[in-house]
């Protein structure tokens, strides 16, 4: 059976934000939520859909082959398809802890998703185009061992809050309206810690340094985002952590310009290699390959060298390398060259300058039209 588009199952724009996206999941799946509609399978599929429709636009990698293939470019490794690949529903408690980064667990112990991360990485352009492997360190909060995450001095635990009774949540009536507020006490965490740790001094986390290695695939461009699923920050009272982002970002190259997957450089010639034709070397990024001037070039033909670009990072075949022929004033002539240049002018008609005629005669043209 044909599947649904995922943004309609969604109810959002393809350039929907990753903010949107929460929201029109958590609209959505509180309505379609099987612990709301019971012995409703209507509603069962209608949440699977949903669900497989999320878990597949929040992902930068996922959502980008759907856009490019469609439904085939998340099932070619047959782990997106239908509600079985994405586990069970969850209760509706799990949609806000995965979504928002809050919940209860244990006891009305608060855990919180830890924060995403963001690293600049600075490539050259022969890293990217070849791919590459590197190692970055980066700063994060992590867990503290001493306490084990809990922020209580080793040897002692945590007591529950008298205040909310541990739920970190307290219920305020006023009239007819009943409010739920995070609870002052323990700030919505549920438990009062008496004896701090002394490394991390009760809040369970410390800040370190993490070396990790990055697989960087051949193709990827500036902007493109390479995800390392729970790198980020460490969660709180042993919630999930969070990701990673590697941004990458491209140095710009002596020679070769990048537009898609394509290369483009200027080569310079002599103006007797343009007249009379010639060989010369072409520079590529796995090389150098013999580059035919064909008699009578002029200054900004293109060549185009096939192969010779970028492979696309989700494949296909490499783009084309353009070389763009400049052709290269002669400086600091000697006396003797200068003369003879002179004597070439002389020697030079108005069909060996095609170009140049046409145009002084369409000057001499705009002038006289300028006058009547």
């Amino acid at each position: 059976m044909e599947k649904n588009d995922y943004y309609q199952t969604l109810n959002v724009q393809k350039n929907a934000s990753e903010d949107e996206l929460k929201k029109a999941y958590r609209r959505m799946a509180m309505k379609y939520h099987p612990d709301r509609n019971p012995d409703n399978k209507e509603a069962e599929e209608q949440f699977k859909e949903i669900k497989e429709a999320y878990e597949i636009l929040k992902d930068p990698q996922k959502r980008a082959a759907y856009d490019q293939f469609g439904h085939a470019g998340v099932e070619a490794g047959g782990g997106f398809g239908g509600g079985g690949g994405f586990g069970g529903f969850g209760d509706i408690g799990d949609i806000f802890e995965s979504m928002f980064g809050a919940g209860a667990r244990g006891g009305g112990q608060r855990v919180y998703r830890g924060a995403d991360l963001r690293y600049d990485l600075s490539l050259s352009l022969e890293e990217v185009v070849s791919g590459t492997e590197v190692n970055i360190r980066v700063p994060t909060q992590v867990t503290c061992q001493t306490c084990n995450g809990s922020g209580a001095k080793p040897g002692s635990k945590p007591k529950k809050c008298s205040h909310c009774g541990g739920q970190g949540k307290v219920r305020m009536n006023q009239g007819f309206f009943s409010v739920e507020q995070t609870c002052p006490n323990c700030r919505g965490t549920g438990k009062i810690i008496t004896a701090t740790c002394p490394k991390c001094h009760g809040n369970g986390r410390i800040q370190e340094h993490k070396t990790l290695s990055v697989k960087i695939p051949p193709g990827v461009d500036n902007d493109d985002r390479i995800r390392l699923s729970n790198e980020g920050e460490a969660g709180v009272n042993g919630g999930p952590s969070g990701d990673l982002y590697v941004q990458i970002n491209v140095r710009p190259h002596p020679i070769f310009t990048r537009e898609e997957n394509h290369l483009f450089c200027e080569v310079p010639i002599s103006i007797v290699t343009a007249a009379l034709g010639g060989e010369l070397e072409a520079p590529t990024l796995n090389g150098r390959v013999i580059l035919k001037i064909p008699s009578e070039t002029q200054t900004g033909k293109v060549f185009r060298i096939r192969g010779k670009g970028v492979k696309p990072v989700r494949g296909g075949f490499s783009g084309d390398l353009h070389c763009r022929v400049i052709v290269e004033t002669p400086v600091k002539l000697t006396p003797q060259q200068k003369e003879l240049l002179r004597e070439f002018e002389k020697s030079m008609h108005k069909r060996h300058s095609p170009k140049e005629t046409s145009w002084l005669d369409g000057v001499k043209k705009f002038f006289e039209d300028m006058k009547s």
